[in-house]
């Protein structure tokens, strides 16, 4: 299983929100960011990032949920959510979101 997994689900269909584009960057110390891995979310609204382990520090998951409503023809007010997360140790990490086109709520999963 990969280090880090995430699972959207669509609050106003009810659903999953399949075919959303995901990255996942490292912040390093002089503020840059390294991009780590990159996918979409399969039919289900899940998918797993990254290596088998990330080095401990702090890591930023970008969800592109303005593509995501425009090709269902729904206006949003966030284009992109970004979730911003430290880890600390070699556990597995899940960042879910519950997702609508003008809020949205995260957590830390299991």
């Amino acid at each position: 299983m990969s280090h880090l997994t995430t699972h959207i689900l669509d609050a106003t269909a009810g659903a999953p929100a399949p075919n959303v584009a995901v990255t996942l960057h490292r912040h390093r110390e002089d503020g840059t960011l390294d991009a780590v891995a990159d996918g979409f979310t399969d039919a289900d609204g899940r998918l797993a990032l990254g290596p088998d382990e990330l080095e401990p520090g702090m890591y930023a998951i970008t969800f592109a949920t303005g593509a995501y409503f425009a090709d269902r023809g729904v206006e949003t007010f966030y284009p992109l959510v970004t979730v911003t997360f430290t880890v600390a140790d070699s556990r597995h990490y899940h960042v879910p979101i519950l997702l609508s086109p003008f809020g949205y709520s995260t957590y830390r999963g299991s």
